[in-house]
Formats: C-alpha cells, sequence, structure tokens
C-alpha cells in the first residue's frame, strides 16, 4: 500500500465555509497565495491538524480536476473526541490550517459495475467516485442511508446529476437499508465499495462473504474490535535505515518503542485506520491488528501499521 509515500504538509485556508446540513459543514481549503494543490484521486483523504495532539482524517469529496481546492464535508459528531467540534465551531471563513497528505487507503479499482453503499457522512468518499466510475462508462448504483432526508449530506445533488441510479433510504421513511436484497447476488463483474458506521460495515461484511475474494472494498474510521488473543510477548525490531534494534515488551506498540530509541516516525490516529504509519516488513512476520489491509495484503506481510500491529514471530526487520 504505502499510501504515505507522496505526503506533504500545507498550511492552507479556509476559502469557504458552507452548511449542507444541519450537522455537516463543507469546507473548501485553498493556499492563502493561490496555486495548485498535491493532485489526489477518489478515496482519498487527508490530515487536518487542528493544534497539538488532535489530528483528525476526512474525506476529500470534491473534483481531482479541481486542482486550487480541496473540499472535506465534516460531521458534528454527537460524542465529539474534540476534532468535528473543534471543525464547526472554530474553522470559518479565512480560518487558517494545517494540512497533510492526501493519502490514498480506499482507492478506486477499475470494474464493470460497481454496487455503492454509503450510511451517514459515510457518502464523502463515495461522491467523488461515482463521478469517475460514471466517467469511465461502468455502470453503478448507489445505496445511500441516513437517520433523515434532511440529514443526508449530497442526496440532492447526487438524485439530481444521476436520477434513478441513486437511491436513498431515509430511516424515519424507509427502515434501514436492505442489503439483503442489495448484496443478494454475487457478481464476478462488480465491485462493492461501502464507508460508514461500523454496523454498516460489518453488514457489508456478512453480505459479501459469498462474493469473490477482494469484492468489497471497506474504509473505517474507527478501529475494528479486536478478537481476543492470548498475551503479548515481548519481541525485538530491528531498523534497518536508522541501525538500531529496540524491544518491545507487552502493552506497548513498535511505533512507541521506536519513538523512545531516538527514531522519528510519522504517525496520526495510533488506532491502525489512517494508513499515516504504514511501514515496509524486510523480514518476519506481522501480527496485523488494523482496520486497513485486506485479507491478501495481509497474507503478503509486506507492510504494517506500527501504532497497532505486532509480531508473530521473535524478531521484525523493518525499514526505518
Amino acid at each position: 500500500m504505502n499510501a504515505t509515500a507522496q505526503e506533504t504538509e500545507l498550511d492552507l485556508v479556509v476559502r469557504k465555509r458552507t452548511a449542507l446540513t444541519p450537522e455537516v459543514a463543507e469546507l473548501v481549503l485553498a493556499s492563502a497565495a493561490g496555486g495548485e494543490l498535491p493532485a489526489w484521486e477518489p478515496g482519498s483523504h487527508v490530515d487536518l491538524i487542528l493544534r497539538e495532539g488532535l489530528v483528525r482524517q476526512y474525506s476529500l469529496c470534491g473534483d481531482p480536476g479541481e486542482r486550487d481546492v480541496w473540499r472535506l464535508a465534516v460531521l458534528r459528531e454527537r460524542e465529539s473526541r474534540g476534532g468535528s467540534r473543534h471543525v464547526h465551531d472554530e474553522l470559518t471563513d479565512g480560518s487558517p490550517v494545517r494540512v497533510r497528505g492526501p493519502r490514498n487507503n480506499f482507492p478506486l479499482l477499475p470494474a464493470a459495475r460497481y454496487r455503492f453503499v454509503a450510511g451517514g457522512i459515510g457518502i464523502t468518499p463515495i461522491v467523488p467516485m461515482i463521478a469517475a466510475a460514471e466517467k469511465a462508462g461502468a455502470r453503478w448504483q448507489l445505496l445511500y442511508g441516513g437517520r433523515t432526508r434532511r440529514s443526508m449530506a449530497f442526496a440532492e445533488q447526487l438524485t439530481q446529476a444521476y436520477g434513478d441510479k441513486v437511491i436513498l433510504c431515509p430511516e424515519d421513511e424507509l427502515g434501514r437499508l436492505d442489503l439483503d436484497s442489495w448484496l443478494a447476488e454475487p457478481r464476478d463483474d462488480t465491485l462493492v465499495y461501502c464507508c460508514g458506521p461500523e454496523p454498516l460495515l460489518l453488514a457489508a461484511e456478512a453480505r459479501c462473504a459469498a462474493w469473490r475474494a477482494g469484492s468489497l472494498r471497506l474504509e473505517r474510521f474507527v478501529p475494528r474490535a479486536a478478537p481476543a488473543s492470548a498475551e503479548e510477548a515481548t519481541f525485538e525490531v530491528e531498523l534497518t535505515v536508522s541501525g538500531l534494534t529496540v524491544t518491545v515488551p507487552p502493552g506497548k506498540s513498535v511505533l512507541k518503542a521506536v519513538e523512545e530509541a531516538g527514531v522519528r516516525v510519522r504517525y496520526s490516529c495510533e488506532q491502525g485506520t489512517c494508513g499515516t504509519c504504514e511501514t515496509e516488513v524486510v523480514a518476519g512476520t506481522p501480527e496485523h491488528r488494523d482496520s486497513l489491509l485486506d485479507e491478501e495484503e495481509r497474507a503478503e506481510g509486506k507492510t504494517m501499521m506500527i501504532c497497532v500491529s505486532r509480531a508473530a514471530c521473535p524478531r521484525l526487520v523493518l525499514a526505518l
């Protein structure tokens, strides 16, 4: 994956803030001096570095061809840990904001057909994917659910642009999304892209269990529940770039052990969801605990998220 290779940090400003719904604000970010921003592809997100220790990831939901701005849509979370509250309460037109990225852990792969499933603010990465699928001439449909029609960002824009390819399901009117019907028939020519709250993602995983491996593509912004595992063991990590070997005891992450040895590593969420700390594995077998890598990537063992993943062997060798 190595999603962080081309990342940059930029000091941008909020060119315009708009209320898409009572709970969702769109931010249009631009350089104060003007000029182009780094290129991105559908599925990409960026980190907003809101203050020391407060970094949050938000999907880019605009047009990748619109090179002078980045567009984000941010939900005011009912149980905010500080990020969405800061965006809604502190960022207004002209506000400065430091941004890192873009990073793409949720790329739109080529396919003849797509089934898109979005729940709530999970629509944000799907919006540019739909435009790309349409441009490529692929056949697609979107199933989009939310608590109420009024709460569903981009709903009117999508239905006006794409008509009956977009199926809106406000829960107060129609109940929950009918994934049993939507994903009933596995198709080898179809990819399913799903983003939204964890119960929706788990339901999509269950319905796609009979589909061809790799057909379902998910993006999580909260870590998946960790399975019960045996007691953690101590292991060693050899760092090929810095020439150090560090010991990682139970209860300490590889990331923290490496940092304490004086090696600087870029990271953000510390939950295995953002991909910032993804690191090349030179030798050894990782014990993957992230919420990003798919089963094929886990089996290959070429990279790991060192903020949460550990070793399934006595010694790992990492390109750090």
